[in-house]
């Protein structure tokens, strides 16, 4: 049994695709990346259910409607290089979310969000197919004093949808693939950054990465992303 609170959203009224994943995540027990797919917005402040079937879990509601699976993964693609602290100022500072933001309310990237209840990780364009941006990992973040893998994972969703380009088509999160290397500390400032690596028709593939200053890959992601009808989360 789990409950989606109602702070860790991405539109208004669903839950933050990379929260959500990582919480599926969770429930995988083999080694590796993991690989999570949303089948449908999951609901918030509502209590679902888990249900496990050899390596995949699956999260449910009551009625047995799936909202996501995860299972095993695999990486298709090279990590991210580490964007230095120049670039990652240069993103902060071109961030496209400041001007215009479809979900300006989200877990990850939504700017009307307090410092320590939402990530505030701000990541704009340093290239054509590439964005970066300075993650400050706030104390209020905590859950029994460490920081849950989950925000993590949420830490890692919105870079991606940036270098898309949330502010030329709305998009949600499908598909992500991610495996986190090492632990998040309270008050780190880490360096995050997406890429855009193809677009199929509505789909947008895209790779994100979290580094210490020093160049230590934390975390790193594989996702699709959807285009979808804006009118849906209106």
């Amino acid at each position: 049994m789990v409950t989606i609170p109602g702070r860790f959203n991405g539109p208004e009224h669903s839950g933050n695709g990379g929260y959500v994943c990582g919480l599926l995540a969770a429930e995988v027990t083999t080694e590796g990346p993991v690989t999570a797919m949303l089948r449908q917005p999951p609901p918030l402040d509502v209590p679902l259910a888990w249900e496990h079937a050899g390596d995949e879990v699956r999260l449910e509601t009551h009625g047995g409607a799936i909202i996501g699976t995860a299972g095993p993964g695999a990486f298709e693609r090279d990590p991210l290089p580490f964007p230095d602290a120049d670039t990652v100022a240069a993103g902060l500072a071109s961030y496209p979310g400041f001007a215009s933001h479809p979900f300006d309310r989200c877990f990850t990237c939504g700017t009307a969000r307090e410092e320590g209840d939402g990530l505030r990780l701000f990541t704009g364009p340093v290239g054509s197919d590439r964005t970066a941006g300075p993650w400050h990992v706030h104390p209020g973040l905590a859950e029994h004093g460490v920081v849950p893998d989950a925000v993590v994972w949420a830490a890692l969703d919105c870079p991606g949808g940036w270098a898309a380009d949330f502010s030329a088509q709305t998009m949600v999160l499908g598909r992500m693939t991610a495996q986190l290397e090492q632990g998040v500390d309270l008050d780190e400032h880490l360096h995050a950054s997406g890429r855009l690596d193809d677009r199929q028709g509505r789909k947008f593939l895209t790779s994100t990465a979290l580094h210490r200053p020093d160049g230590t890959l934390v975390g790193r992601s594989e996702q699709v992303w959807i285009e979808v009808d804006a009118a849906l989360f209106a």
